[in-house]
């Protein structure tokens, strides 16, 4: 079975959003890769998911994590997710906060002329790593608007050559298919 699902990311407007089909099988730390490839994160920061009141994650040897209800390597996306119009949480980044919504929109019979996960759709640039969560990307936003202001081009040299309208679907799409490498693991 393959799940399609719509990531959006929370707080943010106009929204951020990727329609991805991935199978049911995976477990949550594949899907985990599969959200850092499409949104275009850079896999450098703790994250979790959080399904009904249970939450997932990393389990650390250390107390940091330790309140993780199981590890994500050891659950299956079709145990915890049965059903089309479920929405769960993932989280990423806990000091910028960059929560997402995922819904289940449909349920499918794999087409086996398609390679999986594979991206379909989606709209705006993921937001810089870093740069503060939603308020931090409002600011960012804001400057862009007032390029020639003093007071907004520190960020804007940090920021570079950002455009938060692009989306590349055949880039994302490069990105999801083997071999897969997070630039910081």
């Amino acid at each position: 079975m393959i799940y399609q699902i719509k990531i959006a990311l929370d707080g943010i407007r106009p929204p951020i959003w990727r329609r991805v089909q991935v199978p049911a099988e995976m477990t949550l730390a594949d899907l985990h890769d599969v959200i850092q490839l499409a949104m275009g994160w850079e896999d450098c920061h703790l994250h979790e998911f959080q399904i009904g009141h249970d939450r997932y994650g990393v389990l650390m040897d250390d107390d940091f994590g330790s309140d993780l209800d199981a590890d994500e390597a050891e659950v299956r996306l079709a145990d915890e997710i049965t059903r089309e119009k479920a929405k769960f949480r993932y989280t990423y980044d806990f000091g910028d906060d960059w929560r997402h919504t995922l819904t289940v929109e449909k349920i499918l019979e794999a087409d086996p002329n398609v390679a999986y996960p594979v991206c379909l759709t989606g709209k705006r640039a993921c937001p810089p790593e870093d740069c503060g969560g939603p308020w931090g990307y409002e600011s960012l936003l804001e400057a862009k608007k007032h390029p020639k202001d003093p007071r907004c081009a520190e960020l804007l040299e940090w920021a570079g050559d950002f455009d938060p309208e692009a989306f590349d679907l055949n880039a994302v799409n490069t990105r999801l298919q083997p071999p897969r490498q997070p630039p910081c693991s």
